[in-house]
């Protein structure tokens, strides 16, 4: 059976027991991309958080039933690729392709499903036209609009007040300023479909709602995005949803807080002051950026800096550098024997080891809590590194640290962390951090020849005032049984 979890219901504004529809499953849907550019590190906390959350529950033993979305038809897709001169549906395309590049590189599983709106038009047609014959929806000049007075329980998600509402399509026609299109009567030269009420297209929110009841039925279990989308986006999804089956939408709505930059200014294209997720990976791994994310719980605003990643980076090395100390200790003894003979430190270990996944459970299955969760793996890790300085921890160490090396696979399996050895992490470094500090490889190499040379001839003050140079440059020098390694400093 399914291990229990605790979820925040922003519909109930507070945490809740997650009782699934059917036992062991559980139908997920998140709101993706709308492709008229590359993602950026604002829309890339979503898609990691989901992932990563879709991954846990897996692990945990649930039968998980991802959907996320693609938004292929839109204003500003059209806009975008009219402004290029390109077909808007293959402008779409090719950021569609730019997206699973970027996300295959960022470690994410693909979802279940990911549909698309240009390949959804009968599920969203057949809905619009339910909700017109329902009254809940009119037509006027070729557009079909949906009446928010018709839903008594218009706002219930958001808390928003129908008379205080207009909607972004302020235009003549409209019964009520807070009506919302379900379609839009076609313009010229934009792409456009057949319809009981002429050419056109849908409206942003119709898309979802049609989208969740192809792949996951009437009522989903929870629907997920950023915060920036519970009004209109998904307040609109509730209203159209349960009017046109008089069934509850979503059993829970699992919103992820939103990057903020100085100021506490949400991070947005149309705001100009973007990262991409593209830029950012051509600098930093993969994991660096997930940890980024995953060290704050995932409904708190997360503030954005140039320190950031630098920041990100240093603790996942610690992380990956307490691993390579256990994995590199040795010995079979009885665990508790060791850990009595080699003091408080190995007792420490042994005993954060055993307990971590208790631990970690508790906190990831209290509102997938993944920087509490992450907090005991650090504390592990410190814990390593102290022991690590023992002189009989390399050999006779194992059989106390084995259990914290079961806890950072636990990590690995539940999170999507620590899937590199530490020799692949410090390679990537090396290969993408180098520019960023401004140094230069060959002026590296140089130096290690220099200092190699030096070794050789015995002229250790020479071999120490190189190792000091590159130390001065964050350049740690490692001599191994095997030979010279070096890696770049993250602390």
């Amino acid at each position: 059976m399914p291990h229990p979890f605790r979820i925040y219901n922003t519909l109930a504004r507070k945490v809740e027991d997650f009782v699934p529809i059917e036992a062991g499953k559980v139908g997920l849907y998140v709101c993706g991309m709308t492709v008229y550019d590359h993602c950026h590190v604002g829309h890339a906390r979503a898609m990691v958080v989901f992932d990563a959350f879709t991954r846990y529950l897996r692990h945990r033993g649930w039968d998980v039933n991802f959907v996320r979305n693609f938004t292929d038809v839109d204003d500003k897709i059209i806009a975008r690729a009219n402004e290029k001169g390109q077909d808007p549906l293959a402008f779409a395309n090719h950021f569609i392709d730019e997206f699973h590049i970027e996300m295959k590189a960022l470690g994410l599983d693909l979802p279940t499903h990911e549909p698309r709106v240009s390949e959804s038009m009968d599920a969203i047609l057949q809905l619009i036209q339910t909700l017109v014959d329902r009254g809940h929806a009119y037509e006027a000049e070729g557009s079909v609009w949906f009446s928010v007075t018709t839903c008594a329980e218009y706002g219930k998600l958001s808390n928003q007040r129908i008379d205080e509402l207009r909607s972004a399509d302020d235009v003549a026609g409209k019964s009520h300023s807070a009506d919302f299109a379900l379609w839009k009567a076609a313009k010229p030269g934009d792409p456009s479909w057949p319809s009981p009420w002429g050419p056109g297209r849908p409206g942003w929110h119709i898309e979802c709602s049609a989208m969740v009841a192809k792949h996951l039925g009437e009522t989903v279990d929870i629907h997920g995005g950023g915060l920036d989308l519970v009004f209109p986006h998904h307040e609109n999804e509730v209203a159209q949803s349960e009017c046109g089956v008089a069934k509850p939408y979503a059993r829970y709505w699992m919103h992820n807080g939103l990057l903020t930059m100085a100021g506490g200014q949400k991070m947005g294209k149309s705001l100009g002051n973007v990262i991409n997720i593209h830029t950012a990976l051509a600098e930093f791994p993969a994991e660096a950026i997930r940890i980024y994310y995953l060290h704050n719980q995932y409904r708190s605003p997360l503030p954005w800096s140039s320190e950031a990643l630098p920041e990100a980076l240093g603790m996942l090395s610690r992380l990956y550098d307490a691993f390579e100390k256990a994995s590199a200790m040795e010995g079979n003894e009885d665990a508790d024997k060791v850990a009595k003979d080699l003091g408080e430190d190995a007792l420490t270990v042994l005993t954060l080891g055993r307990s971590f996944a208790e631990k970690f459970y508790a906190a990831a299955d209290q509102d997938f809590n993944t920087a509490q969760a992450l907090a005991h793996v650090f504390e592990l890790a410190r814990a390593l590194n102290r022991f690590a300085a023992h002189k009989k921890a390399k050999k006779r160490g194992m059989p106390v640290v084995a259990p914290a090396l079961a806890a950072f696979a636990l990590v690995r399996e539940a999170f999507g962390l620590f899937t590199m050895t530490p020799h692949e992490l410090h390679a990537e470094v090396k290969s993408k951090r180098l520019a960023a500090l401004g140094l230069d490889r060959a002026d590296i190499e140089t130096k290690l020849a220099l200092r190699k040379a030096a070794r050789d001839s015995k002229d250790w003050a020479r071999s120490d005032s190189l190792r000091d140079e590159l130390a001065a440059q964050k350049i740690e020098v490692l001599d191994l049984a095997e030979g010279v390694e070096w890696r770049v400093k993250l602390d």
